[in-house]
């Protein structure tokens, strides 16, 4: 066999799709502790309307108002961790598929 193995090609590759990976960790990072930070942010939102709660039909209303807005919290980060896991995923792949050329 007389090909030639280009090694600068390959290692470019393997350099770029591990800066990859740690632009998405640092980005994944970032995304639990905005989720944290929100998070704690409603609970203390919550505790506060808590205090103002007089009668059963307002405990009532409180508990479904403050389970909505959780849910929807929640739906909103686990949204933003499916995106960011398919752009990687996208732009991994892209990088995959420039190799076997």
């Amino acid at each position: 066999m007389t090909n030639s193995i280009d090694f600068t090609k390959s290692f470019e590759s393997v350099k770029s799709l591990m800066e990859m990976q740690a632009a998405t960790i640092t980005k994944s990072v970032e995304l639990q502790k905005k989720a944290g930070e929100d998070l704690a942010a409603f609970f203390k939102t919550e505790a506060e309307k808590a205090k103002e709660l007089k009668t059963p039909e307002d405990v009532v209303k409180f508990n479904v108002e403050a389970n909505t807005t959780l849910f929807e919290l929640l739906k909103a980060q686990g949204e933003a961790f499916t995106e960011l896991a398919k752009s990687a995923s996208e732009e991994a792949m892209a990088e995959v598929t420039k190799l076997a050329k």
